[in-house]
């Protein structure tokens, strides 16, 4: 007896209530991984044709609704399973009647699932290194950052792609895009690299994720590590624009900050839209560790991005999202946000500030946030099902306060921490360095109670500072802020 097939929205990871959008977008995503053009292994192309005959079956709104009358009635509410645990905590689930506002908080945790743990399966990677090789990065900097390319290249396994792209006034391909890598001559091409100009960084940016469009696959990390010491100018509109570009294709970004001179709040933001995140290299000598750690976390990768698209309703207000971990910082909450990457052994955790602004009569509920999550895994070939998301609370006058989940009490007193220097540095932008300098000192004192000396030591260096001389040290404000980020994350934070 031939085994039964799943019905056509678990084939495409739906469920019941999938919007036509939905429906297009994961038909597309299955399609581009399960083409015969890219894979010929036995059931796969049997699997490419069963995805295609769902698609036009559920695309078609008689069609579709003619399909639902047949399902047994055991299947009309019956989701697929997914293979990335999903588990949303929130402060509170009930909240008093009222016209005032009310800030409720909601930590979103996703890890993988306890099956999938057990296999481990590392997907190849397709990474390029876009090298910032300006005049700024000439002598130390370019030496430890050629060093560390080759260290990298050294440790690359032999179904992984490596490219690199060197950047300055314009951008040349060093290394071009192949799976079959000669290493001693990638190494020789690396060690001739010469610095000069200036630092235009979409030149660098739009190459190097021409390069990772070549074998740009769904089975693989596709990857850019953007390395620069300096500022782009003119010119940041258009990397983000390239950027969105490469999430829709499933292209992450990270960003390298290395000195004092660069632009921390450009590449956040660039990163950020990729789902990818930020690092601060405070000295030359760092830079093959930061490398080395960027590629492995690359690796460790179970779902390589994973995206939120949520309804929010109109009497409430997200105030941010923030990513605790891993690679810590502040998302950039839309209609479809991207979260980041969910690894094998590391949870991806988000923290949402939300604010229910509307008067409330006892006994109502509200929705806050409603939406699904959808993942990209280069290991599963078969659809990944989408993850539903909903956020309710209920007016209840009679109900007991009662305090919120543990694990956010922690996520705040840490984010407590991150916001303060944020304030700090506000602060000295609008010329109030009477009110940075305080926070400062604040900040300092709730580091000295948690233990972390050096980093208060560090901050009350630079409160004097602002105080005597009205701006940071150079690179202060930089060393702050990923200090205080790293604070979020397991381990001792970066000085």
């Amino acid at each position: 007896m031939l085994p039964k097939k799943p019905n056509l929205y678990t084939l495409l990871g739906l469920f019941r209530s999938a919007k036509p959008d939905e429906i297009r977008r994961a038909y597309l995503k299955s399609a581009k991984k399960l083409h015969p053009d890219k894979n010929q292994t036995a059931g796969e192309t049997e699997l490419f044709l069963d995805v295609q005959q769902a698609y036009q079956i559920l695309s078609d709104p008689q069609r579709r609704a003619a399909y639902d009358a047949t399902l047994p009635p055991d299947e009309v509410e019956k989701g697929p399973q997914s293979p990335i645990e999903c588990k949303v905590e929130i402060s509170r689930q009930t909240i008093p009647s009222g016209n005032d506002s009310q800030l409720i908080y909601a930590l979103l945790r996703l890890s993988t699932g306890a099956e999938h743990k057990q296999t481990r399966v590392t997907p190849p990677l397709n990474v390029c290194l876009a090298l910032d090789c300006s005049t700024s990065m000439q002598g130390s900097k370019m030496e430890m950052a050629q060093a560390s390319a080759i260290q990298v290249l050294r440790r690359l396994k032999p179904d992984d792609i490596f490219s690199l792209v060197s950047f300055g006034d314009r951008a040349e391909i060093a290394i071009p895009a192949t799976r079959e890598l000669d290493i001693h001559r990638a190494e020789t091409r690396i060690r001739m690299l010469t610095t000069g100009g200036g630092t235009e960084m979409y030149n660098g940016l739009k190459t190097a994720l021409d390069e990772v469009r070549r074998y740009n696959s769904p089975s693989a990390v596709n990857h850019v590590i953007l390395l620069t010491d300096g500022r782009t100018y003119g010119d940041e509109e258009k990397c983000y624009a390239e950027a969105k570009i490469a999430a829709d294709e499933g292209i992450g970004i990270s960003g390298m900050g290395l000195g004092s001179g660069w632009n921390d709040v450009f590449l956040d933001y660039l990163a950020n839209l990729t789902g990818g995140g930020t690092m601060f290299v405070r000295e030359p000598l760092d830079i093959e560790r930061f490398l080395s750690e960027k590629f492995n976390s690359l690796s460790r990768a179970f779902a390589q991005n994973v995206e939120f698209y949520t309804e929010i309703a109109q009497n409430v207000q997200v105030n941010y999202a923030f990513r605790i971990q891993p690679d810590a910082g502040q998302l950039s909450f839309q209609d479809v946000t991207r979260l980041g990457p969910v690894f094998h052994d590391e949870p991806l955790t988000v923290l949402f500030e939300m604010r229910l602004e509307e008067g409330r009569q006892n006994g109502q509920s509200f929705q806050l946030l409603k939406g699904h999550l959808e993942a990209s895994i280069a290991s599963i070939l078969a659809p990944v099902p989408n993850i539903p998301v909903r956020i309710d609370v209920t007016v209840d006058d009679s109900a007991e306060p009662g305090g919120p989940p543990q694990a956010i009490v922690q996520a705040l007193s840490k984010l407590t921490l991150y916001r303060i220097q944020e304030k700090a540095r506000l602060a000295v932008e609008s010329g109030d360095y009477e009110k940075a300098t305080q926070h400062l000192q604040r900040l300092a004192t709730h580091l000295l109670s948690q233990g972390e000396k050096s980093l208060a030591r560090t901050i009350l260096l630079e409160a004097q500072h602002i105080e005597q001389q009205k701006s940071f040290t150079d690179g202060g404000e930089k060393q702050i802020k990923y200090a205080t980020r790293s604070l979020l994350m397991p381990g001792e934070p970066r000085l």
